[in-house]
């Protein structure tokens, strides 16, 4: 940001592609500087924000426009503004409001090895960039105190504050029965893998769902910062408690494209970049307009949202794991006990078809979520009913082997790594070779059991994959033996 100021007629001019917050903090920069008792110049003012090229928006300008009239006008010291990054929007007082985005902010202050001066609010947020010098305040007088020396501002307090899962999600334990299901939650949470609920309504597909998050590991701090980074871009409010612990987004069927992917006329991150090395939860499966639906296929591959616009070319990182749920048939009650079902063939083919076969094939787990036994909600409690905490110790243990072995999570193995790490035993590779055969599985099916069974043999502490191992596996891909028959 470049400020000049010439003789003229009083003037304030901002350049460079400045959207309506940002013109409009000429306003609350004049009334700013002249309620903390500075001089407004009444001169003409043009204020430069670089590259022209880049449409600016949002109220973060307010600050350093602010410091860059004060410099101009000789009224503060300048001699420590090379070494210094600010953001911060101006109230009509001069106090200091919190913006979004400013954990980014704060990584690229510290790759230009510079000090990084916010409001009070977002301190605990940019304050989580190891390395990174933080200056906090509160009111522009103190950011001017600071810059003449008379009273230094205190760098910000790394945030170590982390919760436990147990504490910020459900627990895995108020779940009742649906042992084989929890087991798939398990597995899909040890690698990383995508998993599809099938059942009757009320049978605790979305309350299964929703306990996915407490058994996964926590977030490295790079993924963390990642994660964190796309929550601060978007605006979202930031809890440094949590800042370790996957994220989970559930949006609804009605959600369109663009919400899930991101867009607008200023591209912000979608849902699924919200869900960056989390959770997203896709209920209703089939209900979501299948144009919607198929967006997906390409960021379960890649990792990445690619969003163009004429002026613009932004990649938003998008690397989610998948858990959705769905009816077996329109009126949800094929295969119930209840012989409720009236659906013909045909119409469980077409309600099935709204999800297409290459977006099934890039989900690992398909598991039937049967309606549980009365007796079975009734009697309370089991002895065998786990905590999140125990099933989370177990998949972080799974996860860490996986990252000792190939650096990432089984699912995300690429077809060489395969290859090497997931090579299974003869009996297995004679079980898998006839499975390929009798459900005429797809290139990419064969290589998800392979990293299915891999994942299944980390939970059980082997570096063999055997015939259980594959069998368990096979054992997972319940559409593709539906789609035999």
């Amino acid at each position: 940001m470049e400020v000049h100021i010439a003789p003229g007629l009083p003037n304030l001019t901002i350049v460079g592609l400045p959207e309506t917050a940002v013109r409009e903090s000429k306003d609350r920069v004049r009334s700013a500087l002249i309620t903390t008792g500075f001089e407004f110049p009444a001169q003409r003012i043009t204020v430069n924000l670089a590259p022209a090229d880049l449409p600016k928006e949002g109220g973060r300008f307010d600050l350093p426009i602010a410091l860059g009239i004060l410099a101009a006008s000789k009224q503060i010291r300048t001699e420590h503004l090379l070494a210094l990054e600010c953001v911060g929007e101006l109230a009509l007082t001069g106090e200091l409001r919190p913006v979004p985005g400013a954990l980014p902010v704060a990584l690229q202050s510290r790759r230009a090895e510079r000090s990084l001066i916010v409001p009070w609010d977002n301190a605990g947020e940019a304050a989580l960039v190891s390395g990174a010098c933080v200056l906090p305040a509160r009111h522009l007088l103190d950011v001017c105190a600071h810059l003449d020396g008379s009273r230094p501002l205190a760098a910000a307090e790394p945030c170590t504050e982390t919760s436990q899962a147990s504490e910020e999600f459900p627990d895995l334990a108020e779940v009742r029965g649906q042992f084989q299901v929890k087991r798939a939650l398990e597995i899909a949470a040890a690698g990383r893998h995508n998993l599809l609920m099938l059942g009757p309504p009320g049978t605790g597909k979305s309350m299964l769902a929703s306990r996915m998050p407490g058994i996964l590991p926590d977030l490295t701090e790079t993924e963390a910062l990642e994660t964190a980074a796309v929550a601060s871009v978007s605006g979202m409010p930031f809890d440094p408690a949590v800042w370790r612990r996957p994220p989970y987004r559930a949006p609804h069927h009605i959600a369109s494209a663009p919400a899930l992917v991101g867009g607008g006329s200023s591209p912000k991150p979608g849902e699924i970049s919200l869900a960056h090395n989390g959770v997203l939860f896709l209920d209703e499966l089939p209900e979501f307009d299948r144009r919607v639906l198929e967006v997906l296929r390409e960021p379960l591959e890649s990792g990445t949202i690619t969003i163009s616009r004429a002026t613009q070319r932004l990649d938003f990182p998008a690397r989610f794991q998948l858990v959705a749920a769905m009816n077996p048939c329109p009126c949800g009650y094929l295969g119930d006990a209840s012989g409720r079902c009236h659906c013909s063939a045909e119409q469980v083919a077409r309600y099935r078809a709204r999800i297409s076969g290459p977006l099934l094939d890039r989900i690992d787990i398909h598991i039937d979520v049967p309606r549980q036994d009365p007796a079975t909600l009734m009697d309370g409690a089991s002895p065998s009913e786990e905590t999140s905490v125990q099933v989370r110790s177990r998949v972080t243990a799974a996860r860490e082997r996986a990252l000792r072995r190939s650096g990432q999570p089984n699912a995300l193995l690429t077809p060489r790594q395969v290859e090497r790490h997931c090579a299974p035993d003869s009996a297995g590779r004679a079980l898998l070779e006839r499975a390929m055969t009798r459900l005429n599985l797809s290139h990419r099916a064969y290589h998800r059991i392979l990293k299915l069974a891999r994942t299944i043999a980390d939970l059980d502490g082997s570096e063999a994959i055997t015939a259980t191992h594959i069998g368990e596996a096979i054992g997972y891909r319940r559409l593709d033996r539906a789609a035999t028959r």
